[in-house]
Formats: C-alpha cells, sequence, structure tokens
C-alpha cells in the first residue's frame, strides 16, 4: 500500500512538472504568434498604405490602447515626455498645478497644489474637467492632458469642471505659474508645543526634509505633532516607508506588496530607532490623500500610533514597476497591490472611485467619532483588526478613526474663488500696504494672534466682488464671513512669510485641524503614551 502511495505521489508531481512546463510553452508561443500578427500589420501598413504612415507614431498608439486593458494606472511614456515627468519630483515646472487621474474617459482632480494656480481659484479634489479651451476634454489621454495643461509661466487656460453637488458647470480662468516641488509645504509650531507639518508630495528627497523639519521643530519645542496629508497624491513609496519608520517602533511591519509573480511580492519594516517613536501623533487626511499618503497613514493606524482625522482616503494601492525600453521610453506596468500590515487592500474598487463612501456625508453631522471603530462593525466589507485590537475594514481607502467632514462653502464664496476675488483684492488694494504690515508685526505668530480684518474693510471687499459681478445674498456673506476674512488674512502672510504664513492663517478656520488639536489627550492613550 506504501509503495502504491508513493508512486502515486510520484507520477502526480511529473505531471504538475510537465503541466507548468506545457503551461509555458503556450504561453510563451501565444506571446510569439500575437507579436508576429502585430509585426505583420504593421509591415504591410507601412509597406502598403495608399500615403505614407508615420510607424512610430502607429506603434505607440498601439501600445497606448494595449495598455488599457490593463488598468488605468499601467501607462506608456514616449521619450520626450520621461525627462517632465521626472521634474515632478526633482524639480519645478510651469503648469496650473494640478494631480489628476483619468477613470472612464473622465479627467478627476485628485488634488490642486497647495499655492498653485488651481488652488488659488478654487479648484478643488473631486474636480471634473470636462472643457479644457472651450473644447471637449471628455476622451483625453493622459499626455494631451499634460500637454494642454503646461505652458509657459504667465499663460492663461480655461477649464470648465463639474463640481459633484452643484448644479452648474463650472467656469475657471488660470494663469499658469511656476509649480513648487517642495515636498514639505509648511511647518510651524501653534498653541507652543504642537508641531503642524504639511506634506505635499512623497518626492525624492522627502524624508530628508521632514527629518530636518521635525529636529527644527523639537527645538522650537514641539512636544505634539499634527501630519497634514490631506490632498498628498503620493510618490515615492520608500520616503512614506522612511518617515512612518520615525515613528513606529521596533521591527514592525509598515506595508507589504503582493503580486502574481513572487519575485514582485515585498514587505518594508521598521528597522531604525528615533525619539518621534514617543511623540503624541494625528494625521489629516481626505478623499484628496492617495497612495503612499496611504501607506503612511495605514501603518499609524494598524500599530494603534496615533489618530488618523479627516475624511476617507482615496484608495489608490495598486504598485507600478517602470520598464524603460530601446528608444528611452517607458512603460508602466502594474506589478502588485499595497496592504497596510494588518493586510488591508488599499485600493478600492474602479467604480469605488467614481462615489462618496455614504459613512463621510451621513446626513448633517460633521463630525464622527469613529476611534472604536463601530461603523466598520455594521458594514458588508472585510473586516480586520489593529493590532490594538480595534476593527477596522478593508476594501480600499483608510478611514479615519474621527470623521470630520471639511467645511462646505456657499455659492458665494465658490464664486469669489472661482473669479479670482481674492487675489484682485490682495494685488488691487492690499499689497502696497505689505511693507507698513510687515514692519507692525515682527514675527507671523504675532501677526496671527493680532492682526484682523476691520468689518470696514470686509464691506470694501464685498463692494470690490459686486464690481467684479459677484454678488451674495446677506445669508451667505455672514455664514461665509470668517473664512472670507481669514482668506485674505492668508494672502497679506503668504507675501510676507511665504507658506507658513498662508497655513497659520488658514488654519484658523479649519474645522478638521481645529478639531484634531482637541484630540491629543485621545491619541496619547491609543499609543499608550500616557
Amino acid at each position: 500500500m506504501l509503495k502504491k502511495n508513493i508512486s502515486f505521489v510520484f507520477f502526480l508531481l511529473i505531471g504538475i512538472f510537465f503541466g507548468i512546463q506545457i503551461e509555458k510553452f503556450f504561453s510563451s508561443d501565444s506571446i510569439r504568434e500575437n507579436v508576429k500578427k502585430f509585426n505583420d500589420v504593421l509591415t504591410y501598413a507601412a509597406k502598403y498604405y495608399h500615403e505614407e504612415v508615420n510607424v512610430n507614431k502607429m506603434t505607440e498608439k498601439a501600445i497606448q490602447e494595449m495598455l488599457e486593458e490593463l488598468d488605468p494606472f499601467s501607462t506608456y511614456i514616449p521619450p520626450k515626455k520621461m525627462e517632465q515627468i521626472q521634474e515632478e519630483f526633482k524639480g519645478e515646472f510651469s503648469g496650473i498645478g494640478v494631480e489628476f487621474q483619468i477613470l472612464r474617459d473622465t479627467i478627476f482632480i485628485v488634488s490642486a497644489t497647495s499655492g498653485g494656480p488651481s488652488e488659488k481659484v478654487g479648484i478643488m479634489a473631486g474636480d471634473r474637467i470636462v472643457k479644457i479651451e472651450g473644447e471637449s476634454a471628455v476622451g483625453l489621454k493622459t499626455e494631451d492632458v499634460r500637454s494642454k495643461l503646461r505652458g509657459k509661466a504667465g499663460t492663461i487656460v480655461n477649464i470648465t469642471v463639474h463640481r459633484p453637488g452643484e448644479k452648474n458647470l463650472l467656469d475657471f480662468t488660470i494663469v499658469r505659474d511656476k509649480i513648487p516641488l517642495y515636498s514639505v509645504e509648511a511647518s510651524f509650531i501653534v498653541d507652543k508645543n504642537v508641531g503642524y507639518i504639511s506634506v505635499s508630495r512623497f518626492g525624492e528627497k522627502t524624508f530628508s526634509e521632514f527629518y530636518e523639519t521635525l529636529e527644527r521643530l523639537k527645538n522650537e519645542g514641539m512636544k505634539k505633532l499634527i501630519l497634514d496629508l490631506r490632498n498628498n497624491p503620493g510618490g515615492y513609496l520608500n520616503q512614506a516607508v522612511e518617515i512612518a519608520d520615525l515613528f513606529i517602533d521596533g521591527n514592525k511591519m509598515i506595508v507589504y506588496t503582493k503580486g502574481r509573480r513572487p519575485d514582485v511580492s515585498e514587505e518594508y519594516k521598521a528597522s531604525l530607532e528615533y525619539i518621534y517613536e514617543k511623540i503624541p501623533l494625528i494625521v489629516l487626511v481626505n478623499s484628496g490623500s492617495a497612495s503612499a499618503s496611504e501607506i503612511l497613514s495605514g501603518a499609524i493606524q494598524d500599530w494603534d500610533r496615533g489618530l488618523i482625522v479627516g475624511q476617507e482616503t482615496y484608495g489608490k494601492g495598486l504598485v507600478q514597476r517602470q520598464f524603460i525600453l530601446s528608444d528611452n521610453s517607458a512603460v508602466r506596468i502594474t506589478v502588485s497591490k499595497y496592504y497596510t500590515p494588518s493586510g488591508r487592500l488599499i485600493q478600492k474598487d474602479f467604480k469605488d472611485l467614481k462615489k462618496a463612501e455614504t459613512n463621510q456625508t451621513k446626513e448633517d453631522v460633521d463630525i464622527i467619532d469613529n476611534s472604536s471603530h463601530e461603523l466598520e462593525k455594521k458594514s458588508n466589507k472585510p473586516k480586520y483588526s489593529t493590532f490594538g485590537g480595534r476593527t477596522v475594514i478593508g476594501g480600499g481607502g483608510i478611514t479615519p478613526d474621527y470623521i470630520i467632514i471639511s467645511n462646505k462653502l456657499t455659492s458665494y464664496t465658490v464664486g469669489l474663488l472661482r473669479k479670482n476675488i481674492f487675489s484682485d483684492f490682495h494685488v488691487s488694494r492690499i499689497q502696497k500696504d505689505i511693507k507698513k504690515i510687515k514692519d507692525k508685526y515682527n514675527s507671523l505668530e504675532q501677526f496671527a494672534d493680532s492682526f484682523s480684518l476691520s468689518d470696514e474693510e470686509f464691506n470694501i471687499f464685498v463692494k470690490f466682488a459686486e464690481s467684479k459681478g459677484i454678488v451674495g445674498n446677506e445669508n451667505e456673506i455672514i455664514e461665509d464671513k470668517d473664512y472670507i476674512k481669514a482668506r485674505i488674512k492668508a494672502q497679506i502672510a503668504r507675501d510676507i512669510w511665504g507658506n507658513n504664513g498662508w497655513y497659520r492663517c488658514l488654519l484658523e478656520v479649519d474645522n478638521q485641524f481645529l478639531k484634531a488639536k482637541e484630540l491629543f489627550p485621545e491619541a496619547e492613550k491609543l499609543a499608550k503614551l500616557k
């Protein structure tokens, strides 16, 4: 009987081996046959078509169409675009300052670069670009969109967007400008010992920028940290891992990837010891937080290291590997998926990327204490546990511990932003007094604490807006009065103190940030820092 079993296992193994070899053979043979077919068609077209054909253009078009059968993140990059794409993480370029993604022929704004031309006029994460210069933008390829939106600094581009919740399309006139690509957009101390750092993307030098910023804030008295990853579309994985390592101790998992091939599956763990592993931490996220931002916030949440505050993240968890082709063009192929330490898949189903999660827009509730993650327990999505025992859901994106709906502006203020009224008012009325204001206030902190736009000046602004065709009813004006004043104040501060001035003043009316400041006792308790 034993001999029969051994013989059976032996022949089974032989069968499996030859089965694999046959599968490999036919798979390879199938590829060869299709390559030959493509080569034949290209050859016949080039040889017999009644006019001269552009073989390079035909080949690139065929590659682009081929990759569309995979997913929106697998793309072809022509040679002349390679350098341009590298600039996004190394230097600067001129354009309108948006991160976008094309899904089902529609251009979705993932985020608007803070302080960039689009953000200044009110472009928001979630907007859909439907027209560029009056022509339909539906069906455009990624490179077509880039070429239409980029251009020399000072030139103008007109776009029309559909914004969910708005009945009418919105027209924007945007003046292209140099887009700064520093990863750390702003950093300063608030309330004596709370550090604030905004990271706009994970570029080539993000970790070094971030670490130097942490050290400076520590020397200025930082005891707690709010890390703002809102509208951060991601970037280099290794930079997110290194930053996570600053806060996560031991040899704990930060993120891992799984693909069809074993050689593309990897694990990334904490390795170095830092003093920041004991600092109370809160991370701000929203629907514009994607990819590397989700890796970082997911690791912090899974290890109960700090609180995640804001709105559900974007859900981009596919890993692309770049292959350089013979003519210095490149193809990026999705090879695996990202998973948080507890095993949650970060990638959302593509159909879910086009709709808001219902738990972010529940009735009129602005703040949901989700620290015990009761919402997840009621969800039909797969459930996981943090390493502290809290229930969290999979299915894509990171659901915050405190869900806080961001301030919703009235149509009046949306119109002010869309027509660039704040910038026009600043240039025509306030900018001439910048030197006097700078001489009066010795520091940003003093300015933030002491400066306030008078009601008289506010009324002058309202009249100025009317002269530009933006008229609001009394209720709308009163409702957004604090925001409008803060926005004007922030523009003054930006002229004097740069991005730090801009952020510092706008945070005064940022309900997500203001709530986050109150939650440090919860963050310390969760991370067992007390």
